[in-house]
C-alpha cells in the first residue's frame, strides 16, 4: 500500500510540474502571438551584421564631438574612471540594460565634470562598438587602455566576445585602436591594472552556448614597445584558479589580486539508486566566491638585455585578509585609492532548493588596506554638532560684520551727495535689489546611510571622494538596474551626496508565469521600492550581525604584509609620524614636515650620499610620504575619533605643539 501511494504521489507531482509547463508555454505562445514574433532571436540575428551596422553609423561622425547632455540612461557591466588628465572630470562607457525582455548595449563615452555637476557626451568616427563586461585601466603615462567585453543580440540568444584592443586619451577623447598579432583572446568579466610601463590583464571568462569557460591567463603589454607577451612561470608554480569579477589593483613591486567568481565542477547526489544499490551521482556546476589573495610580483629586464624581452613574474599567495567580509559576497567591485581598494555592496547566494536559491545584498563599505592584508568597515558621520555651532557662530559675526560695512558705506555715501540718510536708505535698497538675486543650483540631497543594497555597482575614487554608479539589485524574477549616482567622501565619511537619481523602469520580463502587468502582486512594487528606499531601507535588509568583521580581537601586528615576510616586530618598532584624531591631513604635514625630511635625508645618504635633493623636491616627497601614512590609518584614527566623540572629548591638542605660543592658566583657557 506504501509503495502504491508513493507512486500515486509521483504522479501527481508529474502531473502538476507537466501542466504547470504547460500552461508557460500557452501564455508564452499567446505574448509570441501579440507581439507578432519570434521568441528566439538566435536563428533570425546576424550579430555580425549588427556590428557592421554599428560602424556604418559611426562612420557617418567626422570629428570628435562633445556635447552636455542628461546623465547616462541605467545600465550595468559599465566601467567607471577618474580622468588621469583632470582631478575635476569622471569617464564611464559602454554597458548594457536588460529590461526582462530585451537587451541594449551601449558604447557612450560620457564625461562628468564635477565641479559643475554637468554631464557630456562624446562622439566620435573611431571609437570601440558597443559592449558591457569589458575592463579598462589608466597607464603611467595617462592614457587609458580597454580590452574586451561582449555583446548580444536582443534577446540574448547569441553573444559574442570582443578581442579588440584600444587606447583613450582622456584629454583629447580620441580612441585609437591597437593592432597585435598575438594579444590575448576574447572574453568579458576580466580585471585590469598598470605597473610602470606594463598594462596587466588576468582572468575573465568566455561564454559558449553550451558552457561559461573560466580563464586564468597572464598577459602583460609593454607600452613602450607595443607588444603583448603570455609570460612563462617558474615550473611547479601556484597561481590563482580561473576566475571573474575580481579586484585587481596596483602595487610597487607588480600588482595585487584579491577574490571573484566561477563555478566549479562538483559531485552531487542524482537521487537514485545504481544497480548494486550504490548511490547515483551527477557532476554539477556550483558557484564560488572566492576570498583569496594573491601578489603578482614583476621583474623588469635589465637594461642591457633586448627591448624584447619579457619581464619575470611570478605569483605568491597571501594569508586570508584580516576581517574580510563575512559572508563571503560576490560583485562587490572595488576602486583603486591611495594603498587601498574600496569596496561596495555585493551578494551572497545560498541554495535553498532544487527550484532555485536566496539571496541577501549588501550595502556595506569596507577599505581593504593592500600592505596590511586588512579590511575596514567604514561608517558615516554626522557632522559634529559642536563644530556646526562654531561654525553658525562664525557666519553670524560675518554676517554681522558685513552689515556694518554696508551700513558704513551707505552713510558715506549720503554725505558725500549732500542727502539725508532716509533718502540713501530707499535709493540703495532700489539699486541693490536686482543684484542681490544670484541663480544659484539646488542643493543636491545628503542622506546618512548607504544607498541601496546593490552588487555589480560601478565604483570611481576621483580627489578622494567615492562615486558610486548604477548597481543591480534582484527580487524574485526581477532584476533592477539602478539609475543613480552617489558620492561619498573618504576623508570625512560625512553622508552620502546624491549626483543624480532616476525612477527605475518597468520590468518587461514575466514572473511565474503572470504577465508583466500584474508583476506587482509580489509586493514589492517600484513605488513601494521608492518609498522604502527614502526611509533607509527595503523589505530586504541585512542582518546587523552580518556585516561585522570577525575576528575584532586581532592586533595590528597580526596583518601580513604585501608577501607575506613582514615580522610583527618592525611594526611594533615604527618610529614614524602618525596622525592624531580629528587631525586633518595638512595639519598633520604641517606638524610632521620636519621629521619627515630628516627621514629622507637619512635615508638618502645611506643608499647614496652623492645624490642631493633641492629644497622643492624634498618636501614633495615628505608630502607624499605623509599623505600615505595619512591614509594608510584614516581607519583606526577614524575609530578613536568616535570613541572620543562619545567620551565627550572633541579635539586633542599637545601642548607642546603651542609652546610659541605662550604658556600659563590664561592661554590653556
Amino acid at each position: 500500500m506504501g509503495k502504491k501511494d508513493k507512486k500515486s504521489k509521483t504522479a501527481e507531482q508529474k502531473a502538476r510540474v507537466a501542466a504547470k509547463q504547460e500552461k508557460k508555454a500557452t501564455q508564452k505562445e499567446k505574448k509570441i502571438k501579440s507581439k507578432g514574433g519570434a521568441d528566439s532571436d538566435a536563428d533570425d540575428v546576424d550579430l555580425e551584421a549588427v556590428r557592421q551596422e554599428y560602424e556604418l553609423k559611426q562612420a557617418q561622425y567626422l570629428k570628435v564631438t562633445e556635447s552636455t547632455c542628461e546623465p547616462p540612461s541605467a545600465r550595468a557591466s559599465a566601467t567607471l574612471l577618474g580622468s588621469p588628465s583632470s582631478s575635476k572630470e569622471l569617464l564611464l562607457f559602454g554597458g548594457e540594460y536588460f529590461n526582462g525582455a530585451l537587451a541594449t548595449f551601449y558604447n557612450d563615452l560620457y564625461i562628468y565634470l564635477i565641479d559643475k555637476d554637468e554631464w557630456r557626451i562624446v562622439t566620435s568616427p573611431n571609437s570601440p562598438l558597443p559592449r558591457s563586461g569589458h575592463a579598462w585601466t589608466r597607464s603611467l603615462a595617462g592614457d587609458i587602455y580597454l580590452f574586451g567585453g561582449e555583446f548580444s543580440s536582443p534577446k540574448q540568444g547569441t553573444f559574442y566576445h570582443y578581442n579588440d584592443f584600444w587606447k583613450l586619451d582622456p584629454s583629447s577623447r580620441e580612441w585609437t585602436r591597437i593592432e597585435s598579432k598575438k594579444g590575448p583572446p576574447a572574453r568579458s568579466g576580466h580585471r585590469m591594472t598598470y605597473f610602470k610601463r606594463y598594462i596587466v590583464l588576468f582572468g575573465g571568462f568566455q561564454d559558449t552556448s553550451q558552457q561559461t569557460k573560466y580563464l586564468q591567463d597572464l598577459w602583460l603589454y609593454d607600452t613602450q614597445n607595443f607588444t603583448w607577451c603570455n609570460p612563462v612561470l617558474p615550473p611547479a608554480t601556484q597561481k590563482p584558479e580561473p576566475r571573474s569579477s575580481f579586484s585587481l589593483h596596483p602595487h610597487e613591486a607588480g600588482a595585487v589580486l584579491y577574490g571573484g567568481y566561477s563555478r566549479v565542477k562538483a559531485v552531487t547526489s542524482a537521487g537514485k539508486q545504481t544497480k548494486g544499490g550504490g548511490q547515483a551521482t551527477r557532476s554539477v556546476l556550483k558557484p564560488m566566491v572566492h576570498q583569496d589573495t594573491w601578489f603578482l610580483r614583476i621583474s623588469p629586464p635589465a637594461p642591457d638585455l633586448p627591448v624584447t624581452t619579457a619581464p619575470g613574474v611570478r605569483w605568491e599567495r597571501r594569508k586570508k585578509p584580516v576581517n574580510s567580509p563575512n559572508p563571503a559576497r560576490a560583485g562587490a567591485g572595488q576602486a583603486y585609492h591611495k594603498g587601498r581598494g574600496i569596496a561596495f555592496g555585493g551578494v551572497h547566494d545560498v541554495e535553498a532548493s532544487e527550484e532555485g536559491m536566496e539571496s541577501e545584498f549588501f550595502d556595506a563599505l569596507f577599505a581593504w588596506n593592500i600592505e596590511r592584508n586588512r579590511f575596514f568597515q567604514l561608517t558615516l558621520r554626522r557632522p559634529r554638532a559642536a563644530a556646526k555651532r562654531q561654525a553658525d557662530e562664525r557666519g553670524a559675526r560675518r554676517g554681522r560684520g558685513k552689515l556694518d560695512e554696508v551700513e558704513l558705506l551707505r552713510n558715506l555715501a549720503a554725505l558725500e551727495t549732500g542727502g539725508s540718510l532716509d533718502s540713501t536708505d530707499t535709493v540703495m535698497a532700489e539699486e541693490g535689489g536686482e543684484s542681490d538675486v544670484i541663480p544659484t543650483k539646488p542643493a543636491k540631497p545628503r542622506m546618512f546611510t548607504m544607498p541601496h543594497p546593490r552588487f555589480n555597482a560601478q565604483l570611481a575614487v576621483q580627489d578622494d571622494v567615492l562615486y558610486i554608479f548604477g548597481g543591480t539589485f534582484e527580487h524574485g524574477d526581477r532584476e533592477y538596474t539602478f539609475d543613480e549616482m552617489w558620492a561619498i567622501d573618504l576623508g570625512k565619511l560625512d553622508g552620502v551626496q546624491e549626483v543624480y537619481k532616476r525612477e527605475l523602469e518597468n520590468w518587461q520580463g514575466s514572473e511565474d508565469g503572470s504577465s508583466a502587468s500584474g508583476s506587482d502582486d509580489d509586493g514589492f512594487s517600484e513605488d513601494e521600492d521608492m518609498d522604502e528606499e527614502a526611509t533607509g531601507g527595503v523589505s530586504l535588509q541585512t542582518a546587523p550581525v552580518t556585516d561585522q568583521p570577525e575576528h575584532n580581537d586581532i592586533s595590528m601586528s597580526d596583518a601580513p604584509s604585501a608577501a607575506d615576510t613582514e615580522n610583527p616586530e618592525t611594526a611594533v618598532a615604527d618610529t614614524r609620524p602618525h596622525p592624531r584624531p580629528f587631525e586633518n591631513l595638512r595639519d598633520f604635514f604641517t606638524r610632521t614636515s620636519t621629521s619627515w625630511q630628516e627621514i629622507i635625508i637619512d635615508q638618502t645618504r645611506q643608499r647614496d650620499p652623492s645624490h642631493g635633493q633641492s629644497v622643492k623636491e624634498l618636501r614633495k616627497d615628505a608630502f607624499d610620504r605623509a599623505e600615505t601614512m595619512w591614509w594608510d590609518c584614516r581607519e583606526e584614527i577614524t575609530a578613536l575619533e568616535d570613541e572620543q566623540e562619545e567620551a565627550g572629548i572633541g579635539e586633542v591638542v599637545s601642548l607642546a605643539d603651542r609652546s610659541h605660543e605662550g604658556a600659563g592658566a590664561g592661554r590653556r583657557r
